[in-house]
């Protein structure tokens, strides 16, 4: 099984994929960019290739980047969106570069324009972005719906893909602490969550899934991460989870508190509940 973390790429790929494996990873998450602005370090052939021989000797992978936090494609403020764009291209490009499948996107907040025009901005923004040709496949993430987020349901996420008259080139990441705070019982009905999720988007759109507890409950619509087994769902979901025909070859990332020594632990926990 996959289990990973976000690992920070500011000293290189290779490096990154040291410091995944030193904690019993076999895939890894890390920001694109600084996530809250928008420096990004120049790429280095030599790293990157070093890390694609590492990444195959020890059977490593996928990786997975991670947007700014800052982009917003539904924004109200032309800046802000032609912002949003600019980034996004760019590091659609350079991820090309270093060989990375994915890029995980949350896909905005309309700031008061209604969902309807949030998703128009948000596909029409990523259209712009995504001819199609790339080696890179941009995938939206589930929300929690806090304040005006787009895309917390699975509707929404349809809709998107849909409007950019190409949906067959995009993912979804969904994110287990999001999907509660939605409203999507994963505790008490998880299959009959994901038999929603086949009949609107299709199992097959789910490339990567952000492992989190939940500080909150059930439809609570706030985004706040917890450790496993700490929070609401617990443990006997997580490993529900993990272990469901559904998702268990998926790439699970975990974004939860504590930082490297608690992805540890957490990792070691997640491969004896997988029985790995």
């Amino acid at each position: 099984m996959l289990f990973g973390a976000h690992i920070s790429i500011s000293k290189g790929y290779e490096h990154a994929v040291k410091e995944a494996l030193s904690i019993g990873a076999n895939t890894m998450q890390f920001f694109s960019r600084n996530p809250r602005g928008s420096a990004a370090k120049a790429l280095d052939p030599s790293d990157i290739e070093k890390a694609e021989e590492l990444c195959k000797e020890q059977d490593f992978g996928p990786l997975v980047a991670h947007a700014p936090y800052t982009l917003n494609l539904a924004s109200t403020k032309e800046e802000t969106r032609d912002f949003a764009l600019m980034v996004l291209k760019d590091d659609m490009e350079r991820l090309e570069v270093a060989k990375v499948p994915y890029m995980v996107l949350h896909p905005g907040s309309h700031l008061g324009e209604g969902v309807e025009q949030g998703v128009r901005k948000i596909a029409s923004g990523i259209k712009q972005v995504v001819t199609g040709r790339e080696k890179v496949m941009l995938l939206l993430e589930t929300m929690a719906g806090a304040g005006s987020e787009v895309g917390y349901t699975f509707e929404q996420l349809y809709d998107i893909m849909d409007s950019t008259g190409m949906p067959e080139k995009f993912g979804i990441c969904i994110d287990t602490c999001h999907l509660l705070g939605a409203g999507y019982d994963v505790i008490g009905h998880l299959d009959a969550v994901l038999a929603e999720f086949d009949r609107i988007l299709g199992l097959g759109k789910i490339k990567a899934v952000h492992l989190n507890d939940s500080k909150f409950p059930l439809a609570s619509r706030k985004d706040r991460h917890a450790n496993l087994g700490e929070g609401e769902l617990g443990l006997e979901t997580i490993k529900n989870i993990i272990t469901h025909p559904a998702l268990k070859d998926k790439p699970f990332l975990l974004e939860t508190p504590g930082g490297m020594e608690n992805y540890k632990k957490e990792i070691e926990k997640l491969k004896q509940m997988a029985g790995d």
